[in-house]
């Protein structure tokens, strides 16, 4: 365990997965408090997160990302504008079956996600730099998830063309977003929302589950 990666995390993180219904192997628990060590390693040159504190990163990023993993059900995921890889990288290491991919504009990021995609041998993680709108993938994806990325009018408008009439998109957000529910277009429905209660974390969450109607 890395010196900055404590105990008092590795118990944190036990403890608010099974608060949240999540199931973690010994292998899983070990890879995720791994990805936690090089968050916070690379953090400090990168900025991959506004989130300074060892002490904040397990609820705010890990049990975070963990709260949306009883709601991936499909096998092809996209994490969009995936900055230090939040979900994309717990759900990588929770769904090793599931085929991720980790997208960003920016280059700092997606080199550390391939220096975790590396250091963590996860074969079923693929990290593309480029910006959302210019990525053009073979096949649609299954599901596509952001976490605080932009409002859900950019985030559906951008990502239209990955997906298709089967594709669940999932928006992760603090407090309900009623105003940009309001904008969303016109092809796209609430399939479900859900209020999420993430341990350890003060504020609100919510997850709303899209669906492309035409």
């Amino acid at each position: 365990m890395s010196s900055q990666v404590t105990p008092q995390h590795a118990e944190e993180l036990s403890t608010g997965a099974r608060q949240l219904g999540v199931e973690l192997s010994e292998v899983q628990h070990a890879q995720l408090l791994a990805y936690l060590a090089l968050l916070i390693k690379w953090n400090k040159a990168y900025n991959l997160t506004a989130v300074r504190n060892p002490d904040e990163m397990v609820s705010r990023h890990l049990l975070d990302s963990l709260s949306v993993m009883p709601f991936i059900h499909s096998e092809r995921w996209l994490d969009v504008g995936s900055g230090g890889g939040m979900p994309g990288i717990p759900l990588a290491i929770l769904h090793p079956d599931k085929h991720v991919t980790v997208l960003d504009s920016n280059g700092k990021k997606t080199r550390f996600l391939t220096q975790v995609k590396l250091e963590l041998k996860l074969d079923n993680l693929t990290v593309i730099h480029k910006r959302v709108e210019e990525f053009q993938p073979e096949l649609p994806f299954t599901g596509i998830v952001s976490r605080a990325f932009s409002s859900m009018e950019n985030f559906t408008n951008w990502t239209r063309h990955l997906g298709d009439a089967q594709t669940q998109w999932l928006a992760m957000k603090g407090l309900h977003p009623a105003d940009e529910l309001v904008a969303l277009p016109a092809d796209f429905r609430v399939d479900s929302e859900q209020a999420l209660t993430v341990p350890g974390c003060q504020g609100q969450r919510h997850l709303l589950i899209l669906r492309r109607t035409a």
